[in-house]
């Protein structure tokens, strides 16, 4: 994935990997940071190799050896590379705002056709100001729509919203390919890095999650929690 090869062409990846936790919910990885990613266990249970090849042993490999898992057809794999990546970005606070990605969308999306992939908690106030709005779901909950009709749905959106986790199951590009030229579009959620790079490929908006208190954010990891569960993180959104 090209998109994977400029995230990681840019990472200084001179950094010792200090620990890895991969919970219920989310992995976390430390090396210079601490970096987050979704699990997906449900999508990873359903893959014939479902397992993390050499647990126990990954804090032997270096931080360039991580963050290459994310090509990894294996979720769990992938995950992990995710939370590598995210580990070694250097986030620059000056460029990015205190803005989490349901405002954002709200703002964009009010009276407009929106399409999210990937199912949210602000569903449903964005449901009520939206013109339309069309979310698309792996694992679809009541008014989701699958996967399967992604092709049809998002070149029709004003805005789209894409989660992270379209970097763990190595869908983002074509998703990205499917947008609009005109759309405003957003990255957002744990996994999201927040990199530029991503705005070579028509994004107008990164809503991701800096960690500022690691060890906290680990033991939450550790602790099995949801998302909105982690503490010792930040929410920020930074904009092309």
């Amino acid at each position: 994935m090209k998109i994977l090869d400029d995230l990681i062409s840019v990472l200084n990846p001179d950094a010792g990997v200090r620990d890895i936790r991969q919970g219920l919910f989310h992995t976390a990885v430390l090396t210079r940071h601490c970096g987050l990613a979704s699990t997906l266990p449900r999508d990873a249970l359903r893959q014939e190799q479902s397992t993390v090849k050499e647990p126990g042993f990954l804090l032997e490999k270096s931080a360039l050896e991580l963050a290459q898992m994310a090509y990894s057809e294996n979720i769990l794999e992938a995950a992990i590379g995710m939370a590598t990546i995210n580990s070694l970005l250097d986030i620059d606070e000056e460029h990015c705002l205190n803005l989490n990605a349901g405002d954002l969308l709200a703002e964009k999306g009010e009276g407009k056709q929106v399409a999210i992939v990937g199912h949210f908690p602000f569903t449903p106030q964005l449901r009520k100001i939206a013109k339309e709005l069309w979310v698309i779901e792996k694992n679809p909950q009541d008014g989701d729509f699958t996967e399967a009709e992604a092709d049809n749905l998002i070149p029709q959106a004003n805005v789209v919203g894409i989660t992270g986790t379209a970097f763990t199951n190595h869908t983002v590009e074509h998703l990205l390919e499917m947008c609009n030229p005109k759309a405003y579009v957003v990255i957002l959620g744990g996994t999201a890095p927040l990199s530029p790079v991503l705005f070579d490929y028509s994004v107008d908006a990164i809503s991701g999650t800096k960690v500022i208190d690691p060890q906290l954010a680990l033991r939450c990891v550790s602790e099995g929690a949801t998302f909105r569960q982690i503490k010792g993180t930040k929410l920020l959104t930074m904009i092309r």
